[in-house]
């Protein structure tokens, strides 16, 4: 499916490079969170006074406009410039320009005054190649952080500038963990949707072994609450274990950030639990370098002192060893 969209892509952007005249460079042109596009454009004083200006996004018959304002400068020529706000096509809740998979071309069309004959005309942005730029703690192209669509601006082959659209693939996405005093409660919402995800259960998966624990899942249309599972999870053996996380079939974590380390900027303390059973447990709730939601865990507990919850009598465990 990925390789398939990847070779639409390719075809349209080089459609979309076809054709055209000069493409001058915009004094600006930016992306923030696949959202807010900022244009910037110089005028042209050989192409005679502007009367009015918008920016173009087309894709095959599909056309929209956004009006481009004339600011003079106090030196140098005046800009032309807008801010469009943009959408998943899916998404009908917002304003703005209504964005489907695929390759969108930016094209600026002005119309001259009355002395000009109002002559109409329309060009297409340049841009050079992406600078390597030095790492930052935000990656250079980030989601929609509502529906998880990445807008991004790319050059054609032949220099130009167009928005590439992708939506998101069906996500289940942490909106936040809240730790108490006798467990860790998430809350979360589903994205881009996933058939039979909604009303699914939940499942702790150990990331050396793969024992499974269940979770129980609170839905609210497509958002969810579960609680983690802690006196399941450290009774499942000695020792100190990591435990990943999925709703339904998606593994669960903060996937629409524009963080490129959430387990550096994200950092979490280890926390006691006192656990329902009267044990006690140290669990560490993070997020992983990816953004995946895990939590480390270890049983506390004085084996002389810990029911066991499936035999009225006190059960000798073997002591907990930490595990790397």
């Amino acid at each position: 499916m990925s390789s398939l969209r990847s070779t639409r892509f390719r075809a349209e952007r080089a459609a979309a490079g076809r054709g055209g005249g000069p493409l001058p460079a915009p004094v600006h042109l930016s992306l923030r969170d696949s959202r807010t596009l900022n244009v910037a454009v110089a005028v042209d004083p050989a192409r005679g006074e502007v009367a009015r200006a918008r920016l173009l996004i087309t894709r095959g018959l599909r056309r929209y406009a956004v009006p481009l304002a004339l600011e003079p400068q106090a030196h140098g020529d005046p800009l032309l410039t807008a801010t469009a706000t943009l959408r998943d096509a899916r998404d009908g809740g917002r304003p703005g320009v209504p964005l489907s998979d695929g390759v969108w071309r930016l094209t600026v069309e002005t119309r001259g005054a009355r002395g000009a004959r109002g002559r109409v005309r329309r060009y297409g942005l340049g841009i050079e190649r992406d600078p390597v730029l030095p790492p930052t703690p935000t990656v250079p192209h980030a989601p929609d952080p509502r529906t998880g669509m990445l807008v991004r601006i790319v050059r054609t082959r032949g220099g130009r500038a167009v928005l590439q659209a992708t939506r998101s693939l069906p996500r289940a996405e942490l909106v936040r963990f809240v730790p108490g005093g006798d467990g860790i409660t998430v809350h979360g919402r589903l994205v881009a949707g996933a058939a039979g995800s909604a009303g699914a259960g939940g499942r702790a998966v150990r990331r050396r072994d793969g024992v499974v624990v269940p979770v129980e899942v609170d839905w609210r249309a497509d958002e969810f609450t579960l609680r983690v599972p802690l006196a399941e999870m450290t009774g499942a053996g000695p020792g100190q274990w990591v435990w990943d996380f999925r709703v339904g079939e998606l593994p669960l974590g903060r996937w629409l950030s524009d963080v490129r380390d959430p387990a550096a900027s994200c950092p979490t303390p280890f926390r006691v639990f006192a656990l329902p059973d009267g044990g006690l447990t140290r669990a560490h709730a993070h997020f992983t370098e990816t953004g995946a939601f895990a939590v480390t865990c270890l049983d506390l507990t004085d084996p002389t002192d810990r029911t066991d919850r499936t035999n009225p009598t006190d059960r000798t465990r073997e002591p907990a060893k930490e595990t790397s």
